[in-house]
This record gives structure tokens, sequence and C-alpha cells, in this order.
């Protein structure tokens, strides 16, 4: 019976840690070939030799307009749709992948640990 929860407990961290390289691996890859697209900037601000696209949802009167026909909670709902929407793109997506591979391969070293915590029922921890 304890040899069945090793070979699992082995599997587990091998798992984890294929799941880890991987997605750390393709979370670099991603960030060196990925580009954050400006396509759609309306103007641009230079700030200490550094130009920074705006963006037609972040001018004022776009908020302004927001606000004005569905409240508050329409501004909020516009922001949040828009940073979850963004997790998705460009060098972000990179980073998203590496926290998900991290979680992922958190998850699975935590259940390979409380594997080898984990005794038969009738075996005794003293001998």
């Amino acid at each position: 019976m304890c040899n069945k929860n090793s070979t699992r407990q082995i599997r587990l961290y091998l798992l984890g840690a294929c799941i880890l390289f991987a997605g750390l691996l393709g979370a670099v890859a991603i960030y060196v070939t990925a580009s954050d697209d400006n396509s759609n900037a309306i103007a641009y601000e230079i700030v200490n030799g550094e130009a920074y696209a705006i963006m037609a949802y972040e001018s004022k009167s776009y908020r302004h307009d927001l606000e004005r026909f569905g409240g508050k909670a329409a501004v909020m709902a516009d922001d949040f749709n828009r940073w979850f929407s963004g997790l998705w793109m460009g060098k972000r997506l990179a980073y998203t992948l590496a926290v998900l591979a991290t979680g992922i391969a958190l998850g699975c070293f935590v259940a390979a640990r409380r594997l080898s915590n984990h005794r038969p029922l009738g075996e005794d921890r003293d001998g």
C-alpha cells in the first residue's frame, strides 16, 4: 500500500515539474516574441522622452459618456472587462501563463506532499 502511494507521489512531482518547466518556457517564448499593440491609439503623450499611447477608451469624453449612460457601475465593469481581456494578449499573456503554470505546479507539489503524510488505515504511526 505504501508503494502505491510513493508511485503516485513520484508521478505528481514529475507532473508538477513538467507543468512548471513547460509553462515557464512557454511564458518566456511568448514574452520574447509578443509586442504590445498600440494601433488603436488616438494620441501619444511624451514623458521624459518616452512615448505613451493614449487609447480611445482612456479619454475623458469616453468615460464621461459611459458614466452618463450607464452610471459608475458601467465604468467599473468596463475597466474590469478591459483589464481581464488584456491578460490574454501581448506580454501580459506571458505573465498570466507563468502565474498559472506556477500555481498548478504548486498544487501538484502540495498534493504529492500530502500523499507522503497520508498513512493507510490500520498502520500505526509509531512503528
